[in-house]
């Protein structure tokens, strides 16, 4: 059995947005192959900005410091977030920013010279993205900026190992039928936790 916390991104909650349903069919593939399953919905959360950098180094405030128990706790993490303006949404970079205070994704040494401890290691990550502009035009014309950064920078330098996404693009005019097929392998990928 896989423990898996999926991180539901999108800032908005209300359930017609399709983030919600990618997650529920997460949920439904690893409930299916009973792996222990955990959720974050962002949307749901008060999030406040991080302002100050001294701020980084106390613990965040609730609801944050709990919720990362979740992320702590789980041996494989889903997250899934809409591309807007080219990035994650504001209020989901804010919870990761949160959540990363106090050392909690990594350790930093004593010394500038020092590689920080990646206090993630063992866990492993995929990534939804939704966008209303074609895959391929994110992936090659955009270079896909906003998830190489979450899997280069947050993700890698912590230690998650391996670290997939799935990027689906023209979310806004996707046949019902396509959309059915993207519920299909997410509720897949939730039963592999992978």
């Amino acid at each position: 059995m896989t423990n898996i916390c999926i991180i539901n991104a999108h800032p908005d909650p209300a359930p017609e947005r399709f983030i919600h349903a990618l997650c529920d069919a997460v949920e439904d593939g690893a409930r299916e192959a009973s792996h222990g399953v955990s959720r974050i919905t962002i949307g749901l959360l008060d999030v406040p900005m991080l302002e100050k950098a001294e701020d980084f180094a106390a613990p965040p405030p609730e609801p944050i410091l709990t919720e990362r128990e979740k992320i702590k706790a789980a041996d494989h993490v889903v997250i899934a977030f809409p591309l807007w303006l080219g990035s994650m949404p504001a209020k989901a970079r804010a919870f990761f920013e949160q959540a990363a205070r106090a050392g909690f994704f990594l350790e930093t040494g004593d010394s500038s010279r020092e590689w920080p401890a990646q206090l993630m290691a063992g866990k492993s990550a995929h990534i939804f993205v939704t966008m209303g502009m074609p895959s391929l035009v994110y992936r090659f014309g955009m270079d896909a900026g906003a998830l190489k950064a979450l899997e280069r920078a947050m993700l890698g330098m912590s230690g998650f190992k391996p670290i997939h996404h799935t990027i689906i693009g023209g979310i806004g005019e996707a046949s019902d039928e396509k959309r059915q097929r993207w519920l299909a392998e997410a509720r897949e990928l939730g039963r592999k936790a992978n």
